[in-house]
């Protein structure tokens, strides 16, 4: 066993090298830099040095010793030079790259994602001085346009099943062996003791940890230079719920990728209980005399394209193998854009000629895919449908296996709800919603000419309105596709802008068949949406999306498509000067509504763009219910409201009132008490009720006397909650009023000595109560995803939705003596670190 402990020592020292060279190779002059001074700024700690805080950060890294070049860029990028720390006590194991990097889906764009391995003598506070210098060094990084992930690996982590807390970068509690397994198969050592998996045997006979236990105990592995993070002997069925939501979630920014990569969670899946996991079979081919780098059969990326394929062809799925060959050569065909510098190293070029040809793809194909760059909409919009349909695909079919397995999520209650409310965010298709259709699919969506046409009842078409690409010219129209389809221009705008195909300079063009909108108002709009919504804002924190969603920013856009004073030219009216009300506008017997339509366009807390139109002579009230019962109770009013008016007279008088009244009715809403608020005024003929309750709003008219008492007794009713308790009437907390947000299920968990409350709000807002549940609330939110995740009907149908509007769980707790609310999370193992960690958002072990 000596033996090939010391042959598999040398050809890792080797491989590591090459690999090395090939990684570097790759990368633009900012990369190459940043990667070859990374081992530096662990080992040492310096004030000139990015990631310095004091001199109490763990540094040095073990089994390292600086070159005389590492020594040169020291100084002449820093200036400085250093002795080199106690190697034998270095707290820092070893530094691995993991990913893309050294590997055929490498390009100049990559991202670096470090693994830091440490030992399990740590302190707390130690851990937290050695992330926080990470995150220091990850932006000075950034500086070179480089995104550099760290990750803090505990030696024992993956061994004790420990967890670190959700980021946009680390998976939590939603992979955890199979993120070993991916690690182990694309990891390149940078600095640091040797990984002890390459020197186990593939074929082994016992079990993992007692043969790397009786070795290190023999002496063989010397844990000075080999480090341990555990085996993979068997992949529990509960992980492939939990990679699978992860790979969705990665997909929203890296489609091509995230179709690869859930593919192959499928494929693991139909050989469960006896997967060959692509670690193994890595560490079976590297264990070859014969196979040796540089060569194809070693790259993670072209063993996952080789195991994807076969189960494909196996389950005869040859749309979907058409489609990942697509996703691999997009990932992989930045190279083939560029010289060819590297000469016979650039192997990957030369196996992907193999591929196209064994693939039989022919020229005008190869064009096509290597034009992405130059994409428009109708490609793009093709492009992502097809992604979107095979991810779901994928992830239905892990949801089939996890339930013909009848097993529970692995993945905490917590973490589940921040990935589901995401993914709903991000591909859940809704009246109004503004899809974004380019996840890196194409770097340039931007059109020259867009055109809006409106369709009234009657005609062949749908009513609505239709966008073009091309300018309103019968020649160049004809036999020209719509890009999309909208019932209210604001839609169409919207959808244009905030997936930019409609930029600063594009020329706008209208066809009008019935309203008061013209080109100069269009423009007009346009350049207010622009002015008051940035298309680009940071992603939605996990604080966020563990809440109900709030409205943060507001616009709200008057008269747009209807004017009532465009009617005006030649006409005397008559109003009080004094004081014009616009809603009831003009003296006599016949007053008037100034607003004719409201177009509204908001981002919420889990930054979906939102759109909404209403005319006529109900705009007013129903715009205003249908943005306060947006608002829980407890919700903090938006972080920003504009108002535009488009009104060809009274614009600012128009503007200010119904900013007004808004800000007046969200106050009612938002108010502190319990009181139950009535908001009355005149809209034209007709006065309106407005009624603020805990749970809810609404309007109605309240023409005489009995309509306004009869509503006010009627409300009352309707809006009490239902009780399937039986005995004592049970009181709501009013934290559970607080919370209520409308389109969300809700549980609220209430614990009073050993009994257990539970109250559950619909998407209506109405209340059931369940006291003293017997039974384990774990179990219940498990079981309750689970339903709510797959259903037989979606196995039945492939074209099924996925529902990813999941319940939101939560805690009712008393903090400084006051009740409040927080997320629920499963009583699962966690990680030393978790204790460490403030800001979610912020990059995490």
């Amino acid at each position: 066993m000596q033996q090939h402990i010391e042959e598999y020592l040398a050809r890792a020292s080797q491989y590591s090298h090459q690999r090395r060279s090939f990684a570097l190779q790759s990368m633009s002059s900012s990369a190459r830099q940043v990667f070859e001074l990374l081992p530096l700024l662990l080992h040492f700690n310096h004030p000139l040095l990015p990631g310095y805080i004091n001199d109490d950060v763990p540094s040095g890294i073990s089994q390292f010793s600086p070159s005389a070049r590492h020594q040169i860029m020291l100084q002449q990028y820093f200036g400085c030079f250093f002795p080199e720390p106690d190697a034998m006590t270095a707290p820092i194991w070893g530094l691995y790259s993991m990913g893309s990097t050294a590997s055929m889906g490498q390009s100049t764009q990559s991202d670096l994602d470090i693994w830091v391995c440490h030992g399990h003598t740590l302190s707390l506070a130690q851990r937290a001085l050695l992330q926080s210098k990470c995150s220091l060094i990850s932006e000075w990084a950034a500086q070179y346009d480089i995104e550099l992930n760290f990750f803090l690996v505990e030696e024992h982590q993956f061994k004790s099943g420990a967890i670190s807390e959700l980021s946009a970068d680390n998976c939590g509690s939603a992979q955890h062996l199979l993120l070993l397994d991916e690690f182990y198969r694309t990891s390149l050592r940078i600095a640091g003791k040797y990984l002890v998996w390459y020197a186990v045997p593939a074929d082994l006979d016992e079990p993992y940890d007692e043969f790397v236990r009786r070795h290190v105990e023999s002496g063989i592995f010397n844990p000075d230079c080999w480090l341990d993070l555990g085996g993979l002997d068997m992949i529990p069925a509960e992980e492939y719920f939990g990679s699978a939501l992860w790979q969705l979630y990665k997909g929203i920014d890296s489609p091509y990728k995230a179709v690869l990569k859930l593919v192959l969670m499928e494929a693991y899946s139909a050989d469960y209980p006896k997967t060959r996991l692509l670690s193994t079979e890595a560490k079976a081919r590297f264990q070859q005399p014969e196979v040796f780098a540089p060569d194809h059969r070693l790259d993670p990326y072209y063993m996952m394209l080789q195991r994807v394929t076969d189960y494909l062809l196996r389950i005869r799925d040859y749309t979907r193998l058409d489609l990942v060959r697509r996703c691999f050569y997009l990932k992989n065909n930045e190279r083939f854009s560029l010289p060819n510098l590297l000469g016979n190293q650039d192997w990957p070029r030369q196996v992907m000629k193999k591929l196209v040809r064994e693939w039989q793809w022919d020229d005008d194909r190869l064009r096509y895919l290597n034009t992405r760059n130059r994409w428009k909409v109708l490609q793009v919009k093709a492009a992502y449908s097809e992604l979107l349909d095979a991810l779901m695909l994928s992830y239905r079919n892990l949801i089939h296996f996890a339930r013909l397995n009848n097993i529970s999520e692995s993945i905490n209650a917590e973490d589940i709800g921040i990935l589901s409310r995401k993914l709903y965010a991000a591909f859940e298709s809704l009246p109004g919603k503004v899809t974004l259709i380019n996840p890196q699919v194409s770097p340039d969506l931007s059109e020259t000419d867009l055109s809006f046409v409106q369709v009234v009842d009657g005609c062949a078409n749908e009513a609505g309105w239709y966008l073009y690409s091309q300018p309103l010219d019968c020649r160049m129209m004809v036999g020209q596709k719509v890009l999309e389809h909208a019932s209210y221009v604001s839609k169409l705008v919207a959808w244009g802008y905030f997936n930019e195909l409609l930029v600063s300079d594009t020329q706008l063009h209208l066809q009008v068949k019935k309203g008061e909108l013209d080109e100069q108002r269009l423009t007009e709009f346009t350049k207010d949406l622009r002015h008051a919504f940035p298309v680009h804002v940071p992603p939605a924190s996990n604080l966020a999306l563990t809440r109900p969603c709030e409205i943060n920013h507001l616009g709200i856009f008057l008269n747009l498509e209807s004017d009532p004073t465009a009617q005006w030219t030649g006409k005397v009216i008559e109003f009080d000067a004094a004081k014009p009300d616009i809603f009831a506008f003009g003296r006599g017997e016949s007053p008037q509504c100034l607003i004719g339509s409201i177009d509204l366009v908001y981002r919420n807390s889990w930054h979906e763009v939102r759109t909404l139109h209403f005319d006529g002579i109900e705009a007013v009230p129903d715009s205003l219910v249908t943005i306060l019962t947006k608002m829980h109770r407890d919700a903090n009013p938006p972080e920003h409201i504009d108002v535009f008016c488009y009104s060809r007279h009274f614009r600012s008088v128009i503007l200010n009132d119904y900013r007004q009244l808004l800000v007046e009715c969200i106050k009612y809403r938002l108010a502190p008490d319990n009181q139950r608020r009535i908001k009355t005024l005149m809209v034209g003929l007709h006065k309106i009720g407005i009624f603020f309750e805990a749970r809810g709003v609404s309007a109605k008219k309240l023409d005489n006397s009995l309509d306004f008492y009869s509503e006010h007794s009627s409300s009352k009713l309707a809006r009490q909650p239902l009780r399937l308790d039986a005995g004592v009437v049970p009181t709501i907390p009013g934290i559970v009023n607080a919370q209520a947000s409308e389109g969300l299920i809700q549980y609220f968990f209430e614990t009073k000595g050993s009994d257990l409350n539970i109250y559950i709000v619909d998407e209506q807002n109405r209340v059931e109560v369940y006291q003293q549940f017997d039974g384990s609330k774990d179990e219940l939110v498990q079981g309750i995803n689970r339903f709510y995740t797959s259903t037989q009907e979606q196995f039945e149908a492939a074209s099924a939705p996925i529902n990813f509007n999941l319940p939101q769980y939560y805690d009712i707790v008393e903090r400084d003596g006051k009740v409040d609310v927080q997320p629920y999370r499963s009583p699962v193992a966690a990680s030393p670190t978790d204790a460490t960690h403030g800001d979610t958002e912020k990059i995490q072990a």
